[in-house]
């Protein structure tokens, strides 16, 4: 008897387990595949760029620039998607269809309203930026020509924001990939068909402004699209429960406090982390042009790992707010192991992948022998990258789910001193110039992520005694 009860328990929990890892990939595996189709929106316009009649060199350089900004802009304001998506996936665990309702209605007339104070900041934080920002005359201009277009498109931007992480909230990633789908895919062929025209229906173009007109157009269209999943697959959600008093009500008392309170960590955050990023770059730039196109390389190649674990740290944001709003905390103790599982399979994956594939890959990012040369010798900090980076964007989901945002907030200031404690010590001891600039910039940045990783780990347990 005692054997026929030890089989069947462990029958059990393996068929709990399985269902569990089912709802993991269930949302990582939609994320992953959305986030791996961003780089390729990237790609086209440079592309794009690289084949107008003009100097091929100064519009890519007007696109790298122009995109620099939107993503320091848009960073910023990250916080719409996690605060959302977090207390969604609580409200979820619930079946507070109400409460859900109005956490989407929350979210978009925040990211509204930040969209308005964009519009209106517009001119001094362009000048703001280039303040620190070195280059031509031309390539200026025409990051300018492409930013004052685009920026036309922040209502609908900042509003997917709010969408994406309403939809992972309530355990739907593949709407959330099929809104990336539909915004890239519109992007690529709206950017090439204004910027190049169709010379067979006698349109020529409108040339580079046109890669920001399509911008424009495939944000409002992913919008559109976002809103018609929301209506037709969360119809009984939202039916009758989103309306201009719904959204009055939702906003008055400790509900909007807490909204508000959640949001404003978030966006410490989220500055602290650009903080971080912008130094990356603006300190690599002070050694020349070599070292840092290297330092560039090596970072955008750590962004392709990212957008894996990124797919579990959704997950472990779903998963676990939902436990959460139900009161399940067994099972949140189990969503996190697992998805750390997961997520810590994907960084041992990463790791073979870019012991055996680095050089290939860095040939990949370019073809100047140069480049590639220099850079080889940072591809060992690649290497063990996923073993100090998964971590710390796994614990981002969870905590996400959890609503920890004060921990989270939290953790990225600390990272912050981290990173400069490296940097300051180091330059004070060591003789930097060439490429030990980069090695120390590099030991600067994962200075950071070591932090962001052992502080959520151990903080985690008192979180979990608090909320339970």
């Amino acid at each position: 008897m005692g054997t026929n009860f030890w089989t069947w328990s462990i029958s059990y929990l393996y068929c709990g387990m399985r269902a569990l890892d089912k709802d993991i990939l269930l949302i990582a595996v939609p994320s992953i595949l959305a986030n791996i189709t961003v780089p390729l929106v990237g790609i086209a316009d440079i592309a794009v760029a690289g084949h107008l009649d003009a100097s091929a060199a100064a519009l890519i350089g007007g696109i790298s620039i122009g995109t620099m900004l939107f993503d320091l802009l848009y960073w910023s304001f990250e916080f719409l998607r996690i605060g959302t998506g977090g207390m969604t996936a609580q409200a979820y665990g619930r079946g507070d269809w109400k409460e859900s309702s109005g956490i989407l209605a929350k979210g978009i007339a925040f990211a509204l309203a930040a969209a308005v104070i964009v519009l209106f900041l517009q001119l001094p934080f362009v000048k703001l930026i280039f303040l620190f920002t070195e280059c031509s005359d031309e390539v200026k201009e025409l990051a300018l020509e492409y930013f004052f277009v685009r920026i036309w498109a922040s209502p609908a931007t900042l509003s997917l924001m709010s969408v994406k992480g309403w939809f992972i909230g309530m355990q739907d990633s593949v709407s959330s990939m099929f809104t990336d789908l539909v915004v890239n895919g519109v992007n690529v062929a709206a950017s090439i068909f204004l910027a190049l025209g169709v010379p067979g229906i006698g349109f020529g173009g409108i040339g580079f402004v046109g890669i920001a007109w399509g911008t424009v157009i495939a944000q409002y269209s992913g919008l559109i699209f976002s809103f018609a999943m929301v209506f037709l697959k969360h119809r009984d959600v939202v039916r009758d429960r989103i309306s201009f008093r719904g959204l009055a009500d939702s906003i008055k008392g400790g509900e909007l406090r807490r909204f508000m309170t959640m949001n404003a960590d978030l966006f410490i955050r989220s500055l602290c982390l650009i903080v971080i990023y912008i130094s990356t770059t603006l300190i690599s730039a002070r050694f020349g042009d070599l070292l840092l196109a290297s330092s560039s390389i090596m970072m955008h190649l750590l962004m392709i790992f990212s957008y894996f674990t990124d797919g579990f740290a959704f997950s472990g944001e779903a998963i676990c707010g939902r436990y959460y709003g139900s009161g399940d905390f067994v099972a949140i103790d189990a969503t996190v192991k697992r998805t750390f599982l997961w997520s810590m399979g994907v960084g041992g994956m990463f790791i073979a992948i870019y012991a055996v594939a680095g050089v290939p890959l860095l040939h990949m990012m370019t073809s100047d022998s140069a480049v590639a040369e220099t850079s080889k010798q940072f591809l060992p900090w690649l290497v063990i990258v996923p073993i100090v980076g998964a971590p710390a964007f796994t614990w981002d989901g969870i905590y996400t789910g959890l609503t920890a945002t004060k921990g989270m907030r939290n953790s990225a200031m600390g990272s912050v001193a981290a990173f400069y404690l490296v940097w300051c010590i180091g330059i004070s001891l060591l003789d930097v110039s060439g490429a030990m600039s980069v090695h120390l910039l590099l030991a600067a940045y994962f200075a950071h992520l070591i932090y962001r990783s052992a502080y959520q780990t151990f903080k985690y347990r008192q979180i979990f005694r608090q909320r339970s």
